[in-house]
């Protein structure tokens, strides 16, 4: 039985951009499941200036319009075999309008387009697709530049550490919602570890001088990985152990490599790391793929 029964895609209508929709479609189909498409509308200012007869006709008739759009999408889905529902309503606030929906559909996968917000915005408000990461109860798939609606080249990026680490439980749900994906779309599953070895990783581990101490967690994290990549089958050339910064390191993989979809884990942020973002967020503005935040 396929992970995938039901799938709920948010869209912003007024882009009128079937990418995102014919991304959640082709993973309904591959994996049977049902599909969902809810268009969240944030509430005009401008419309408060009309007269009320006028602003309710506005309203309705801005609706209506989107509605049709969207209903268009789903018959061509529908026509395709595709169970395919549709939902347009204004948004009083869109981040808590979306953790509502997902909490009262329960899908088993929030699909949404990624949105690029420059570097000072993200620095004085924190971004709609931070907030889903952070808050979001199911498994988010972000959908960014790969053109294949069905991905081809699937990456899980784990984090390992040289002991035992609860790493080991987010891994396992990494990889399980890799290899399930990548079964559903018949595409190859790669295993990646990017392992931070620069001194500010380092710093305050003590006893021995840079170089050696480099040396010793490098082969102990290898080992670990290697590990990792036997328990769940991954072949050889499949396995990817490369020195680096995460983010640095996966943007270059997945540039390289061609890769459609990165499989990464999501963690609760804290104090500082909550204003700066984690590493599955800044992803998000890195690589030219679709992400999926487990």
């Amino acid at each position: 039985m396929s992970q995938y029964q039901r799938l709920l895609l948010i869209l912003d209508p007024t882009l009128r951009d079937s990418s995102p929709v014919n991304h959640a479609a082709a993973l309904a189909k591959a994996s049977g499941a049902s599909l969902h498409l809810a268009a969240l509308i944030p509430s005009f200012k401008w419309l408060s200036l009309l007269e009320e007869g006028d602003r309710t006709l506005a309203r309705k008739n801005y609706l209506q319009d989107h509605r049709d759009w969207l209903e268009g999408q789903a018959r061509k889905l529908r026509d395709r075999g595709i169970d395919a529902t549709t939902e347009v309503v204004w948004a009083e606030d869109l981040k808590q309008d979306i953790l509502e929906h997902v909490v009262q559909l329960q899908p088993d996968l929030l699909i949404k387009e990624i949105v690029h917000e420059s570097a000072l915005k993200r620095a004085i408000f924190t971004p709609l697709d931070w907030h889903l990461l952070r808050h979001c109860p199911v498994p988010i798939f972000l959908v960014g530049g790969s053109g294949f609606l069905l991905p081809r080249k699937i990456v899980a990026a784990v984090e390992v550490s040289a002991g035992d680490s609860t790493d080991n439980v987010l891994n396992e749900r990494i990889i399980k919602q890799a290899s399930s994906l990548a079964m559903q779309c018949e595409a190859e599953l790669h295993l990646l570890y990017a392992c931070d070895m620069t001194p500010d990783y380092l710093a305050g581990m003590g006893g021995l001088t840079f170089g050696d101490l480099a040396k010793v967690l490098r082969k102990d994290l290898e080992k670990a990985f290697l590990r990792l990549a036997d328990h769940f089958g991954v072949p050889n050339d499949r396995r990817h152990f490369i020195p680096g910064r995460p983010v640095s390191t996966l943007s270059e993989f997945a540039n390289e490599h061609k890769v459609d979809v990165i499989v990464m884990g999501r963690v609760q942020s804290h104090g500082v790391g909550k204003l700066l973002g984690s590493t599955t967020e800044h992803i998000l503005y890195q690589v030219p793929c679709c992400v999926l935040a487990v």
